[in-house]
């Protein structure tokens, strides 16, 4: 189960890129894609491959009835819920829960097992009793209303009073966010989170109810994301208090129960540990992307005009007003430069705030807005430098798919940039249009520079960040935590498993499919019992498909199957 919040399959952008390279490059994983969205008119925008056997949809807002998403459901069950639930269930049943989860909000001393549990048992409530009515009982309004007055005007102080609107928008929100609690778990075998968000929550209660382990990753610091937006937000402070409560709850709940939390780069491991998670739990995974599809092309001409490509959605977290800012400065020195903007309009007002900007500066013939493109490989092509100014990044695939591309780089020293980049770019300050902007001039001027800086970044991406890392990474956390689910004795058959898998994978990596292939089918000899097994026999059939032995290729598949079947039974 791979859940996600604002992204994959409905919205671009670098977290979406990510979730479909792992559900069609990791075929020997039957998903179900649990997305959380604002609301269910978004169009979905990736095509999902048949390795996805479910796609649930989870709207938070634009439904009047939590209940409308659930298809599968009979409306009898919903009528009986709603006619099970009253006054003295909610009171008995539920209100206990609901203060546990309030304390946590609102006093600050973080019991995030405690919150665990509370939602796990609200999410085991829901099954039976109806989430509308419970929420609209006035007791669970007069207890938030209490015990929200109760901490403002108590003598600690650290709340603000709130406004009766106040108070009826943060008890929303929690209505709108807990949604989450009202959807039915599928079985799965892993649960991964994209992020440490309310799509996490699913993944806590799984773990709690279903023994399912956790996965999460982080690509942003999901909490400084959010003090960032808030600080932007026309909220009152207390809603703005109680927001960011909320968010920093729901954070420390991810990474108390995540059972591996996997950041998109070392960066973000400080907030982590802030946070108090345990280095054991963290593992990182760098972002990675295809060589063959990001790659130099020398056949393309250079363009007419020097030319700043960025790909970045028009966003205030790109921070494209400072790029602006920047392409004046560099129009003053050389008059015919271009910069080239690709990405859609995520915040129409913050695009607003650009072209006027740009018609201030005079550069409507240098800031050119060229909008989505569905041929980002060829956007990078047509630069000869290609730039990223973000305020906040996780570990930015702009960043990487330039390297693969062999291109010169100045971006941003934010998140993982210069972790990424090395000495194969030029990093520089945010919000710096004069630091950005002497940059630019260095390469522009100097293309001896800009190909020397190219062939070393595309040299580090592919030491470092290529997709089939990735697959192989995830792939082995995924096998790993299945087995913890299904606790085996390591016996030194499985020891040699494991070498041999992992030999396997190598041999994979680098296009040696026979040998590959040799030594997965060893692996599977040494222990046909094990829960890695059926995904042996699977990376048996992939080796055997890239050598053309298409026959034998299907008969490991089948065995796969079989086997898995059978391991199936035995759990059970």
């Amino acid at each position: 189960m791979l859940t996600t919040e604002g992204t994959y399959p409905f919205h671009l952008g670098g977290v979406s890129t990510w979730c479909d390279i792992l559900v069609h490059r990791v075929p020997q994983v039957s998903w179900v894609i649990y997305a959380v969205m604002m609301n269910p008119f978004v169009t979905q925008k990736y095509r999902l491959p048949p390795s996805v056997r479910r796609l649930i949809k989870v709207p938070l807002w634009g439904t009047e009835e939590p209940s409308e998403p659930l298809e599968e459901i009979p409306f009898s069950r919903v009528y009986d819920a709603k006619r099970r639930t009253d006054e003295r269930v909610v009171r008995e049943h539920f209100l206990p829960l609901f203060r546990d989860v309030l304390e946590e909000i609102l006093d600050g001393s973080p019991q995030p097992r405690r919150l665990g549990r509370a939602l796990s048992e609200m999410y085991r409530y829901f099954r039976e009793y109806d989430y509308h009515r419970t929420f609209k009982t006035r007791v669970v309004w007069e207890t938030f209303r209490k015990e929200v007055l109760r901490r403002a005007h108590g003598e600690e102080g650290r709340w603000p009073v709130p406004t009766l609107y106040d108070v009826t928008e943060t008890l929303g929100w929690l209505y709108r966010f807990f949604i989450v609690l009202n959807i039915p778990l599928p079985e799965a075998d892993v649960a991964h989170s994209a992020a440490a968000a309310f799509c996490g929550i699913p993944c806590v209660v799984a773990k709690q109810q279903m023994r399912i382990p956790y996965l999460l990753t982080e690509h942003g610091v999901y909490l400084r994301e959010q003090y960032l937006s808030a600080s932007k937000a026309l909220l009152s402070t207390y809603s703005k208090t109680f927001l960011l409560n909320l968010v920093r709850a729901v954070v420390r709940l991810n990474y108390e129960f995540a059972d591996q939390i996997s950041p998109v780069c070392a960066y973000n491991t400080r907030w982590e540990r802030e946070l108090g998670v345990r280095l054991d739990k963290i593992r990182v995974i760098y972002n990675g992307v295809d060589p063959d599809l990001y790659r130099p092309r020398p056949e393309v001409p250079a363009p007419s005009r020097p030319t700043v490509v960025t790909v970045a959605r028009i966003d205030p977290v790109k921070d494209i007003l400072t790029l602006i800012r920047a392409a004046a400065v560099v129009r003053d020195t050389l008059p015919d430069v271009k910069f080239v903007v690709y990405g859609s309009v995520a915040v129409p007002s913050y695009y607003d705030e650009c072209l006027t900007l740009r018609h201030q500066l005079g550069l409507e013939d240098t800031v050119i807005f060229a909008g989505h493109t569905d041929d980002v490989p060829a956007a990078y092509q047509s630069g000869d430098v290609v730039c990223l100014s973000s305020l906040s990044e996780g570990f930015p695939y702009s960043v990487i798919e330039a390297m693969m591309s062999g291109k010169a780089i100045v971006a941003t020293d934010v998140g993982g940039v210069r972790e990424a980049l090395g000495d194969a770019g030029v990093v520089v300050r945010p919000q710096d249009p004069e630091g950005m902007a002497a940059a630019l001039l260095r390469l522009l001027r100097d293309p001896g520079l800009r190909a020397t800086l190219g062939e070393e970044a595309r040299q580090r991406a592919l030491n470092y960040f290529s997709v089939a890392q990735v697959v192989k990474s995830y792939l082995e956390a995924y096998l790993e935590l299945y087995e913890r689910r299904a606790p085996v004795t390591v016996t030194p058959a499985r020891t040699r498993q494991r070498l041999h898998a992992q030999r396997g994978y190598a041999l994979a990596e680098i296009g040696a499919w026979k040998e590959a292939a040799e030594q997965f089918a060893l692996a599977v000899e040494c222990d046909p019992s094990s829960p890695a097994a059926p995904l042996l026999l699977a990376e048996v059939a992939r080796a055997l498909t890239e050598l053309g032995q298409f026959d034998r290729a299907m008969l490991a598949l089948e065995k796969a199957e079989a086997l898995a079947e059978l391991l199936d039974r035995e759990v059970a």
